[in-house]
């Protein structure tokens, strides 16, 4: 490594530290030190599963099996620190979820690395069916529906720290996620890393130079078994409750969508996914019942038009901007976004009526506010309005992609140029 790359990736760590710690300060309302707090857990999940996915190649559909058996573990063992029968601090706790992660991911992963690609997809969706039927088949352990509730306010306070406060529990995860945040990423640095890498990529040719492919898929989820565990036991901590659902096929579903969202070919993509899946299933849901609808657009559209995700865009811009061009790309751009923005007020305008006259017209009528104007969504103007808005936003979103086309032309060709010299 040079020693700048060292000193780039040195400032950048300790960038994110001082985010981490900034941000309960700036942000000291407590919905969004709490939102905080799960957007830390998303990211240690995701990460966790971009070492599966993005890293080693092996797509799962049951990786929250690891994540729930962690946070049930976790969730007795609170429950015992605060009967006096563990003496272990809440600190530490995480590391229980962390352990049963791990040996769930050598009993399970035994069985699932024998096999890759679709194969290895639909053992992990067996598995975590079987694992969510066991949930509700055994109460004691699972608690049933209700699940496990517990009290993280138990054991000896360390240094005056009780995580009796949002704060203090946001300070604990945000902690855990920068620790594991930089073993995963050194992790990608070591000799095992770049063996998940070939495998990924050829894994044929891996074994055919010496490498046992089916040793390295076990290693890595054994790993991504332990990392998603500590996630759930924080999660514990966090909730104070742990249901069925950590286990079940949905919990599974959302890492997928957040690792993908993100982008899986790169480090920092499941850190963006978990961040705006974790601020749209949190704050969106607050303001619209069509959240889930907005949702499922958003991944659309990134699977047409991005499916590298949100990094690969970042990425993307990476030679353009070395090479001092980016400003021939600023006005297209502006263009892109306004006219998108016009569009989606369109849209939400649409979907947001649509949901007044189908699902609240009994209990609050088609009286609505939308964007400060009040009017009825049961009249034709609204309507118009709301559909003309979306077809000049679809015309501008048109025009404004011919101009973004044609600055990349004009970048590509003073890069190729600057090389040329």
């Amino acid at each position: 490594m040079t020693p700048i790359l060292h000193w780039k990736r040195l400032a950048l760590w300790s960038g994110a530290a001082a985010l981490m710690i900034v941000l309960p300060l700036v942000f000291s309302q407590s919905f969004a030190i709490s939102m905080m707090s799960q957007m830390g857990i998303a990211i240690m999940f995701a990460l966790s599963y971009n070492m599966l996915l993005g890293q080693t190649g092996m797509l799962s559909f049951g990786h929250a099996v690891y994540f729930g058996l962690g946070a049930f573990f976790s969730a007795h063992a609170l429950n015992m620190i605060g009967a006096g029968t563990l003496g272990l601090p809440v600190t530490l706790l995480p590391l229980i979820g962390g352990a049963a992660g791990l040996a769930f991911g050598v009993i399970f992963g035994y069985v699932t690395t024998k096999h890759s690609g679709t194969p290895f997809a639909m053992i992990s969706l067996g598995i975590a069916e079987m694992v969510a039927a066991c949930s509700l088949m055994f109460p004691s352990f699972f608690g049933g529906e209700g699940g496990i509730s517990t009290n993280r306010v138990v054991g000896e306070a360390v240094m005056g720290i009780d995580y009796s406060s949002a704060r203090e529990v946001y300070y604990l995860i945000a902690g855990w996620c920068f620790v594991c945040m930089i073993a995963m990423f050194a992790l990608t640095q070591t000799p095992l890393g770049r063996m998940a890498n070939a495998v990924r990529d050829n894994a044929e040719r891996a074994r055919f130079v010496g490498y046992n492919p089916t040793r390295v898929r076990y290693m890595m989820l054994m790993l991504s078994s332990f990392f998603a565990g500590i996630a759930g036991g924080l999660a514990v901590v966090n909730y104070e409750l742990v249901t069925s659902e950590s286990v079940g096929v949905v919990t599974s579903g959302n890492v997928l969508l957040m690792a993908f969202i993100g982008g899986v070919g790169h480090f920092f993509g499941p850190i963006i996914g978990a961040i705006l899946v974790t601020f749209m299933q949190s704050a969106l849901s607050n303001y619209t019942l069509a959240w889930l609808l907005y949702f499922g657009l958003f991944f659309l559209v990134m699977i047409l038009f991005a499916p590298g995700g949100i990094a690969s865009l970042v990425t993307l811009h990476k030679h353009a901007w070395h090479a001092g061009q980016m400003k021939r790309l600023v006005a297209p751009y502006i263009a892109a976004g306004a006219s998108g923005f016009v569009l989606l007020l369109g849209l939400i305008g649409v979907v947001e009526m649509t949901y007044q006259v189908e699902t609240k017209k009994e209990q609050a009528g088609t009286l609505m506010n939308l964007f400060g104007f009040a009017f009825d969504a049961s009249t034709a103007q609204p309507w118009i309005v709301a559909i003309a808005t979306m077809a000049a936003g679809s015309l501008l979103l048109w025009g404004a992609s011919r101009l973004v086309r044609a600055g990349w032309h004009d970048v590509t060709v003073a890069i190729n140029a600057q090389r040329g010299a």
